[in-house]
């Protein structure tokens, strides 16, 4: 099952990277790209796939052919850290009736990103309207704004903004003014305010982890502004898991939930996957009324919340993560 489950994100995310590869060869453009394709049907592999040419119409083509101009034309199309995947546009839904506050999720984004309990960048909080209104549980994190006030204060260019829409930040500029946490109206941010209490996760870091990946921090490499050990002074916050993204991942959160909280994907294919569910994203919020947080002010978030009816379970208390994992502080 977990094989298959892995080979469904895989499978979602490689087709939405091809595809946003392909479209940004702007030298052949999509309508001479199906010329070309079907001029070469012979070859096909029979596996097919939609993209859309420049005049807005879909077409059906063969994978290996797009594949193959992908290839052909890889020097336009190298993964710049900073810039991002060009069109793409990652965005998040969380289904709040499905959330029981198992915090998966969370231990599974601390110990990939190294992070301690306290600088947790993914929250569950406890939620109640009002005393006559059901209590639901509301994970929160990073809404990686469109328009983010936080990138707008940094005097550094610490926080930047990527074009496939991810908010990110290089510690190696940051001078922890905490400019950009004063600006952020999700408060998404969190300072590191002594060294960070990382001990053996640290050591280990060489190592591979439970979610197959291995960080190598001794080989040099561009720096993905992820999955690195935290710097004291300064910010850090949730990223979406760019150097997942880039191998064909979904992000910690999504893989780990065990209910399918979760769904990840491209607002410009119009997709979000929990890794064994895949739906149209506007077809998702329209029926199930999605919203965003404090849409008055105008941040344009990318991250989607459908409201907490027809829940999957009862509501009941979750455990306290902190206690869990530091049974030597109870007092706190």
């Amino acid at each position: 099952m977990e094989n298959k489950k892995g080979d469904s994100r895989r499978k979602f995310l490689d087709k939405g990277l091809k595809i946003g590869l392909v479209t940004a060869i702007g030298s052949i453009g999509l309508t001479k790209l199906a010329t070309s394709i079907s001029a070469q049907s012979q070859n096909a592999s029979g596996d097919k796939m939609q993209l859309m040419t420049t005049d807005g119409k879909l077409i059906e083509v063969d994978s290996s052919q797009v594949e193959e101009v992908v290839h052909s034309n890889n020097k336009e199309v190298l993964y710049n850290v900073r810039e991002g995947f060009p069109n793409r546009k990652f965005v998040m839904v969380v289904d709040l009736a499905r959330c029981k506050n198992a915090q998966k999720c969370i231990k599974s984004c601390n110990s990939a990103h190294y992070i301690t309990t306290h600088n947790a960048w993914l929250k569950i909080y406890d939620m109640k309207e009002s005393k006559e209104t059901a209590s639901y549980w509301m994970p929160t994190m990073c809404q990686h704004c469109d328009h983010p006030p936080c990138v707008k204060v940094c005097p550094v260019d610490a926080t930047f903004k990527r074009r496939d829409g991810l908010v990110l930040i290089d510690n190696e500029r940051c001078i922890g003014c905490r400019f950009c946490m004063a600006a952020c109206p999700y408060s998404a941010r969190v300072f590191n305010w002594s060294e960070p209490n990382q001990g053996k996760v640290m050591l280990d870091s060489n190592m591979e982890t439970e979610h197959g990946s291995v960080m190598d921090h001794s080989a040099p490499s561009t720096p993905d502004y992820a999955g690195n050990p935290s710097i004291k002074g300064t910010v850090d916050k949730c990223d979406f898991c760019p150097h997942r993204i880039k191998e064909g991942k979904l992000p910690h959160c999504v893989t780990a939930c065990p209910n399918g909280v979760y769904f990840f994907g491209d607002a410009y294919e119009d997709s979000v996957t929990n890794g064994e569910e895949t739906f149209q994203l506007s077809k998702l919020l329209k029926d199930k009324a999605g919203y965003r947080i404090m849409e008055s002010l105008g941040t344009e978030p990318s991250v989607y919340y459908l409201p907490p009816v027809d829940r999957m379970v009862d509501f009941e208390k979750g455990l306290d993560i902190y206690h869990e994992l530091n049974p030597e502080n109870k007092s706190h």
